[in-house]
C-alpha cells in the first residue's frame, strides 16, 4: 500500500488507534517501571494522557491535518499526567506545531514534524536523560528524516520509524545503567513504541488486538448512572459521596489464594464505601465505578485482589458547582447572579494522597488540595482547575511528588504570569516549603525561601515490593517491605517494623531534632507506638510528632529535620 499524502481524517484514525493500543497494554508498561514500588504508573499516566488527546481528536475530526494536530495538542496538554505523559504531550505539541498550517503532509513533512516534536520535548525537560522516551523519540525521528529523503511512501516511512523505535528501546539499558541492572527497557519508550505501532496499523490497513479481555466499556454504563439524577435538582453540599472513582483490578494468583474473588462479595463490600456502584468482572480483571467519599479506602480494599490499573478520580462537588454556575450564566433571567469572589493575594495549591495528609496541608496554609500522588497523578487540567478555584493574584504550587512536577510546570505555563512551582518531590519537602511561606513577602522572595526549605528535610518511606528485583546491590523479594531514604531504597525486610527501624537508624543522624511520623492506612496503633518508643529510646533529644495521613500504599512517611 502506498500513501504519499496524509490528511486529517487518516491522521485522526492513527491517533485513536495509537491511543487504543497504548490503553490495551498500559499494564505491561506499568510493569517496566524500575523501582518495585506499588506506584509504578508510567503506562497508566501515558494512557490517560493519550486518551485525553484522542478524545479531543474524536470531537474535532477534520480533513485539514493541521486542525487535527491542534486538537491533539490541546487534549494532550490538558490531560497530561506524570513526567511520561507530559513528555508525550510535548512530543506531539512540537509535531502539531510543525503541521499547523497544512491541509495534508508528505513523507518529508511528516518526518520533519516528528523531529520538531523531539526538539520541543527536549527543551521542556530541564535535565534530559538518555535511555528514556526522549531517546526513543529522537532515534526514530532521525530514521524517519533519513528515510523521507529516499522515498515518498508514508507507510514505508512509518515502518522504518517503528523499526528504529523498537531498536532504540532495546538499547535503552545500555544508556541507563539502572535499566540494565533491573533487566528492563524504558517504560516511557515502550509506551511511545505502542503509539507508533498504532499509527502504522492504520496506515497499513491492519487491525491490532482489541481490548485483551473483550470486556464491555464502563463509559455508557457510567453515563447512564450519572443521568439517573439531574444535577440542578440537588445542592452541591448535599452530595454525600464526592468523588467519582473508576479503576480496574488485574487479578493476581498469590492474592487470590488469600482472598478468593467473588463478584457478589466484592460488590457488597464496595457498596459500603459509596453509591452509584457498577462492577463488571471476568476471569482476569474487574472494572469498577463508584461514587465514594474516601476513594483511597476503595482502592486499598480492591488491591487485596490484584494490581490497580486505569484509575480515574474526579471531584463531583466541583463539577456540580461549575454546572450550576454555567446554567445560571445561560439563564440570567431566572437565576440570581453568582457573587464575584474577591481575589486574595496568595493561593497555595498542594497535591496530597490521603485525607489526613490533605488536612495537614490545609492546616498549615494550603488553600486547595488536589487528591493525588502515588498511582493517581493529577493532570495538567486538574491543576489548572485548582489554580482557578483559589482565585488569587499569586499562585504557588506544591506537587509533593517528583512525577507531578512537570504537569505542575505545564499548568503554570497554561495559566500564565504569577504562578510558580516549588519542586517538592515528597510530602515532607512540601510541608517544609509551606511552613517557610510568609504572606508578607513578595512572590520572588517566597519562591527562593520555599525552595531553600526543600533541602532542610530528609524524607523516609516504608512500602512493599511488587516484584522480585535487585537494585543497587540489594536483593528484594516480592511483598518485602522496603525502606526508602530520599528516593533510594536502602533496606528491605519481610518484617515491616524491622525494616522501619533499620531505615530510621540510618536516616537519623547527629544534629537532627524532629522526626515526624505520618502513618498510612495499613499502620496499626501498636505499630506507631512501637516506633515512637524506639525513637525515644535510641535517640536522645529527638522530638517526635505523629500524624494520621491515611495514605494508601505507604505504611509510613517520615520527615526528619
Amino acid at each position: 500500500m502506498s500513501i504519499t499524502k496524509l490528511d486529517g481524517k487518516r491522521f485522526a484514525e492513527m491517533i485513536i488507534q495509537g491511543a487504543n493500543h497504548l490503553s490495551n497494554n498500559a499494564k505491561m508498561v506499568d510493569a517496566l517501571n524500575v523501582f518495585p514500588v506499588p506506584d509504578g504508573d508510567t503506562g497508566t499516566n501515558m494512557n490517560l494522557s493519550m486518551t485525553s488527546g484522542a478524545r479531543e481528536v474524536k470531537n474535532n475530526v477534520n480533513a485539514h491535518i493541521g486542525k487535527v494536530g491542534v486538537a491533539l495538542s490541546k487534549g494532550l496538554l490538558m490531560g497530561a499526567r506524570g513526567n511520561s505523559g507530559v513528555i508525550l504531550s510535548q512530543i506531539f505539541r512540537g509535531f502539531s506545531k510543525a503541521i499547523e498550517k497544512k491541509e495534508s503532509i508528505t513523507s518529508v513533512e511528516f518526518a520533519n514534524a516528528l523531529e520538531a516534536g523531539v526538539e520541543t520535548a527536549y527543551k521542556a525537560v530541564m535535565k534530559p536523560v538518555e535511555g528514556t522516551i526522549l531517546t526513543v523519540a529522537k532515534d526514530s525521528a532521525k530514521r524517519a528524516v533519513a528515510e523521507s529523503k529516499k522515498q515518498n511512501n508514508i507507510v514505508l516511512l512509518m515502518e522504518e520509524t517503528v523499526k528504529e523505535a523498537k531498536a532504540s528501546l532495546q538499547r535503552t539499558p545500555d544508556l541507563l545503567p539502572v535499566l540494565k541492572e533491573v533487566g528492563v527497557v524504558d517504560s516511557g519508550g515502550q509506551g511511545l513504541v505502542l503509539v507508533y505501532e498504532g499509527f502504522l496499523a492504520v496506515l497499513k490497513g491492519e487491525e491490532l488486538p482489541g481490548t485483551p479481555l473483550g470486556m464491555p466499556s464502563l463509559t455508557d454504563l457510567v453515563n447512564a448512572e450519572h443521568h439517573k439524577s439531574v444535577h440542578s435538582h440537588i445542592n452541591t453540599e448535599d452530595i454525600e459521596f464526592g468523588y467519582c472513582t473508576e479503576f480496574m483490578v488485574k487479578f493476581e494468583d498469590d492474592k487470590a489464594q488469600k482472598h478468593p474473588f467473588s463478584e457478589n462479595k466484592f460488590r457488597n463490600d464496595l457498596s459500603k464505601y459509596g453509591d452509584s456502584l457498577l462492577v463488571i468482572a471476568d476471569e482476569e480483571i474487574v472494572k469498577v465505578h463508584i461514587h465514594a467519599e474516601q476513594p483511597g479506602d476503595v482502592l486499598t480494599y480492591a488491591q487485596r485482589y490484584g494490581s490497580l490499573i486505569n484509575m480515574k478520580i474526579e471531584n463531583m462537588r466541583e463539577q456540580h458547582s461549575n454546572l450550576l454556575y454555567e446554567e445560571q450564566e445561560s439563564s440570567p433571567q431566572t437565576a440570581a447572579p453568582k457573587p464575584k469572589k474577591e481575589k486574595q493575594k496568595y493561593g497555595i495549591v498542594s497535591v496530597a494522597m490521603g485525607s489526613g495528609i490533605g488536612e495537614l496541608f490545609k492546616s498549615i496554609g494550603a488553600h486547595a488540595v488536589i487528591e493525588g500522588g502515588q498511582t493517581m497523578n493529577p493532570s495538567t487540567e486538574d491543576i489548572v482547575k485548582a489554580i482557578e478555584e483559589v482565585h488569587a493574584e499569586h499562585i504557588i504550587i506544591l506537587p509533593n511528588n517528583k512525577n507531578i512536577i512537570m504537569a505542575a510546570e505545564q499548568a503554570a505555563q497554561v495559566v500564565g504570569n504569577n504562578v510558580i512551582v516549588i519542586p517538592a518531590k515528597t510530602v515532607p519537602q512540601g510541608m517544609a516549603a509551606l511552613l517557610a511561606f510568609n504572606p508578607a513577602l513578595d512572590l520572588s522572595v517566597n519562591a527562593n525561601t520555599m525552595k531553600d526549605a526543600l533541602s532542610s528535610v530528609k524524607t523516609g518511606q516504608i512500602t512493599f515490593a511488587v516484584r522480585d528485583t535487585n537494585i543497587d546491590g540489594l536483593d528484594i523479594e516480592k511483598d518485602d517491605f522496603m525502606g526508602i531514604s530520599d528516593g533510594k531504597i536502602i533496606v528491605t525486610n519481610k518484617d515491616k517494623i524491622i525494616a522501619t527501624k533499620e531505615l530510621l537508624s540510618v536516616m537519623i543522624t547527629e544534629g537532627d531534632e524532629i522526626v515526624t511520623i505520618i502513618h498510612g492506612q495499613d499502620a496499626t496503633e501498636e505499630d506507631v507506638n512501637e516506633l515512637v518508643s524506639y525513637i525515644e529510646d535510641q535517640f536522645e533529644d529527638i522530638e517526635v510528632e505523629v500524624h494520621n495521613g491515611n495514605q494508601p500504599l505507604y505504611t509510613f512517611i517520615f520527615s526528619i529535620e
